[in-house]
């Protein structure tokens, strides 16, 4: 199992491929902020004896992230970093704006994360999603784990999710029941030489419509073994593991070793 696809709020009902907005479809499919949140602060908290109160979220998309972390406490602040103007601009109506004064404790910023500033430092730095698959050059990866640790305060904390086991080097389709809707994930493709592998989402109605290729992901499907090796190249001082014993409950522990699962998805935790 790749992505686990849950339902998030209620749906307008009668949706369409016609009318369905696919950036509430995500949210509502694949995103869960409240637990995301829950594990970042428990991660953080397994090394750190203070609460985390400026988050960085690269590969920020909507921002829903960014939105519900500064509703979690009055002094905590979130940036969102994105190429993708479009998309920042819809979190802003749908995500940021909604939420008052809060709203400017959330910083968005359209740009590479690559170049993104280092300053000011962060408690937490997040690359959620897979998102960071982007980066199929080892080099290039290096360098973007580089800059993130330089934008963490010490004994700052950078966490990144993965997914893997056999299921995730073959062609699948993956169905999950929505409320109102279907969510599938499609692995379309995966080449064992390079690990490059293309994804999709895809949504179906009650109607029968279809929205195709909502969302296409072209990656390189980066190993555990391989990220721990590059974030410790890139000076991190210590990497944990966290996994989910159960494989589904969300219920993650730092583990050092374990059995192999058909579909798995783990968290690495790097510490400045």
């Amino acid at each position: 199992m790749a992505r686990r696809a849950t339902v998030r709020s209620t749906a307008p009902s009668g949706l369409t491929a016609a009318s369905a907005d696919p950036h509430f479809l995500y949210q509502n499919s694949v995103q869960d902020a409240q637990e995301t949140i829950r594990i970042i602060d428990q991660v953080f908290r397994s090394r750190q004896s203070f609460m985390a109160m400026s988050l960085r979220e690269d590969f920020c998309g909507t921002a829903l992230l960014c939105a519900h972390w500064v509703q979690t406490d009055p002094d905590r602040t979130a940036v969102g970093i994105d190429l993708d103007e479009p998309t920042l601009d819809w979190g802003i109506a749908h995500n940021i704006e909604p939420i008052g004064d809060a709203a400017a404790r959330v910083g968005l910023v359209c740009g590479d994360v690559l170049h993104a500033s280092t300053e000011p430092a962060f408690d937490v730095i997040v690359a959620f999603n897979f998102s960071y698959w982007v980066f199929k050059k080892r080099a290039v990866l290096l360098s973007y784990f580089r800059r993130a640790r330089m934008a963490l305060e010490e004994g700052g904390l950078f966490l990144i999710d993965l997914h893997g086991g056999p299921d995730a080097q073959f062609r699948l389709e993956e169905p999950a029941r929505m409320d109102g809707f279907d969510y599938i994930w499609e692995q379309e493709t995966f080449d064992p030489i390079t690990h490059h592998t293309v994804c999709h989402i895809h949504y179906e109605f009650p109607d029968g419509s279809r929205m195709d290729r909502a969302f296409t992901y072209d990656w390189r499907l980066w190993t555990l073994p391989e990220l721990r090796d590059i974030l410790k190249e890139a000076g991190f001082s210590a990497i944990d593991v966290w996994w989910d014993e159960h494989n589904g409950d969300d219920e993650y522990a730092i583990c050092e070793s374990t059995v192999n699962l058909e579909g798995w998805v783990a968290y690495i935790a790097a510490w400045k």
